[in-house]
């Protein structure tokens, strides 16, 4: 008895997906040699991230993108084109312990500064309330 063609093998075989390759940005403009130093036309390669872009989505053949690729990682080393971007976006998971204000030094210290005044306060305020008691035992 043969075997029946699997599901999804029988749609793919109905209906070959037809698609345009995208054409590369290098075939366009007529790039013949990829330079590092051409941030602009490498930066169109790479992600908002700073990630290098696969070849299917920039559409270059396999030399173009081992050329491209190549040409980011020079340009990495050299300073010109960053390793990531950070991108500011809501924390996830946990709120901070501090209640999600923005960190800054100056503030911290005056607090502390203001933390240690009450607290200073309040011995001051218990040493004065002890020897008055002690005062009227006596």
């Amino acid at each position: 008895m043969a075997k029946s063609p699997a599901r999804g093998q029988r749609a793919r075989d109905a209906a070959p997906r037809k698609f345009k390759k995208k054409t590369s940005p290098l075939i366009i403009e007529k790039v013949e040699y990829v330079d590092y130093k051409d941030v602009d036309l490498l930066s169109r390669f790479m992600s908002d991230r700073g990630k290098i872009r696969g070849q299917r989505i920039n559409g270059n053949d396999v030399q173009q993108q081992r050329e491209v690729a190549n040409a980011i990682k020079i340009a990495r080393e050299m300073g010109l084109l960053p390793y990531a971007r950070r991108v500011a976006s809501a924390s996830r998971g946990r709120p901070s312990r501090d209640g999600g204000r923005p960190r800054n030094e100056d503030q911290n210290v005056e607090t502390n500064e203001v933390e240690n005044d009450e607290v200073m306060e309040d011995q001051v305020e218990e040493q004065t309330e002890a020897t008055s008691d002690d005062g009227e035992e006596s």
